[in-house]
């Protein structure tokens, strides 16, 4: 996970494709879908209106960025990423207000086009990451539609490829497939093949049936009555990351920074793992990890977070691009920890008690609970999230082809942190507020994390030994 001044923006001639105009025509006059969207969809595009109302602008979108080696064949490139576009409905779908309503439109897959426009070249990175940035932030926006861009910088040699989507489209797992995807399409487009591969399940169905299942539980659920108990003892509101972030409660939403560092390198990280795996494994070590850290830096008694999990519970959406996170509050009395092995202990029973909570939205959660959850920040609450990339196809060659999954840093006052297992070990990647609070609190725990886990991981070795 990176930024896009840190994922090696390199000067060329820049390509860009947008959604044909004629397209887009055809879609203002589409009746609506009955299909709603997902509440993770609603929930993030409010927010984005009720901050944009608030009279801040504040990129939210996500990206991709690859290399393809050799030149370029630009008739192939769009072709392919035409073709996987239309392997992914929700792309082709947006919203539109009716009042207050939200009402989906899709646009018919024979309706699809790409226009494409040459920008010209590009001598100097640092302009042309600023182009790319303006471009994403106007083009790939909450509230427009169509909310994605796809561009190419092209040279001789080598052509970086870079696809910006609206939040409400992706997820980190998406984002992770689409280098493989794109690049199998394009060498099959060259050979003048096609690729057989299976229908991919559609995010929309996916959002209509659990909008469906979240339409049958009321404010007396034991899920409702869970949250609120949490709620509570985070006096009222969702938890933030338990540092010192150097917020000012008054002050306008502040502006972000990004930190990105290696924890540790392949060996290590699977030592982690394997001393890791009796308890549940990574994710289990990563939350134990931050929480013995927290502890460390602010003395806290007690870690609550909201843990993402993924809800792609059937293999059916396990190659579908879609936002399917769910959130499961947890906490974890940290104080009692005596040591690693104990809070792995900890980390592991709230875990099971609680995971099962992520499969009901948040958002259909908050408004049962009638409380006053009106947001002024993009982001709801602080976040640890944990991916295992390695079983991706083409993941063994994302460092050759510089590939990226990009996040936009802009505000907010939440710490979010992806802790992304790759070939090279793991990777702890977070947006912060830009202060020097906060960065120093946030540098000591990434600091003391990875001391942790290469304490354990050198452990796990000599036992093997």
């Amino acid at each position: 996970m990176s930024d896009l001044q840190r994922c090696e923006i390199r000067p060329g001639r820049l390509v860009e494709w947008t959604l044909h105009p004629a397209a887009v025509g055809a879609a203002r006059a589409l009746p609506d879908d009955v299909r709603p969207p997902a509440y993770v969809q609603e929930s993030h595009i409010r927010t984005a209106r009720s901050v944009r109302e608030d009279g801040l602008f504040v990129p939210t979108w996500l990206g991709i960025a690859f290399d393809m080696p050799g030149r370029i064949e630009l008739d192939v490139l769009q072709a392919a990423l035409r073709d996987w576009m239309l392997r992914h409905e929700t792309l082709r779908s947006g919203f539109r207000w009716a009042g207050d309503e939200m009402r989906r439109f899709t646009l018919d897959a024979a309706a699809v086009a790409l226009h494409r426009e040459d920008i010209g070249e590009f001598a100097d990175a640092g302009t042309l990451t600023r182009y790319l940035q303006d471009r994403f932030d106007v083009t790939a926006d909450a509230l427009t539609w169509p909310n994605f861009l796809f561009a190419a910088v092209v040279r001789q040699d080598c052509t970086s490829v870079y696809l910006a989507f609206d939040h409400s489209n992706v997820d980190a797992y998406s984002l992770h497939r689409i280098a493989g995807e794109v690049h199998e399409l394009y060498a099959a487009g060259l050979a003048g093949k096609t690729v057989d591969v299976a229908p991919v399940a559609s995010y929309i169905d996916f959002c209509a049936g659990e909008r469906t299942d979240a339409d049958l539980i009321d404010d007396t659920h034991t899920v409702v009555s869970r949250w609120r108990e949490f709620i509570a003892r985070c006096d009222g509101k969702l938890p933030n990351f338990p540092v010192d972030l150097g917020l000012d409660p008054q002050g306008p939403l502040p502006t972000q920074k990004f930190l990105q560092e290696m924890l540790t390198d392949d060996t290590e990280a699977a030592a982690f793992e394997a001393y890791c795996r009796p308890y549940g494994g990574s994710l289990v070590g990563v939350l134990a990890a931050v929480a013995l850290a927290a502890r460390e830096i602010s003395g806290l008694d007690v870690y609550r977070t909201v843990v993402p999990f993924h809800t792609r519970a059937k293999s059916r959406w396990a190659d579908s691009v879609g936002w399917y996170v769910g959130g499961a509050p947890i906490e974890i009395p940290i104080e009692h920890a005596r040591d690693f092995d104990d809070a792995l202990r900890m980390v592991r029973a709230a875990l099971r008690e609680n995971r099962p909570l992520a499969r009901m939205p948040i958002a259909r959660v908050l408004r049962l609970l009638g409380a006053d959850f009106r947001p002024t920040s993009p982001d709801l609450y602080s976040i640890v999230s944990y991916v295992d990339s390695r079983a991706l196809p083409g993941s063994d060659r994302w460092q050759e082809l510089k590939a990226y999954g990009l996040i936009r840093v802009s505000y907010g006052d939440q710490v979010c942190a992806w802790v992304t297992r790759v070939h090279e070990g793991l990777q702890f990647a977070c947006r912060i507020p830009d202060n020097d609070i906060a960065d120093k609190n946030m540098r000591l725990c990434m600091e003391l994390v990875g001391e942790r886990m290469i304490s354990v991981a050198r452990r796990s070795l000599a036992v093997r030994l």
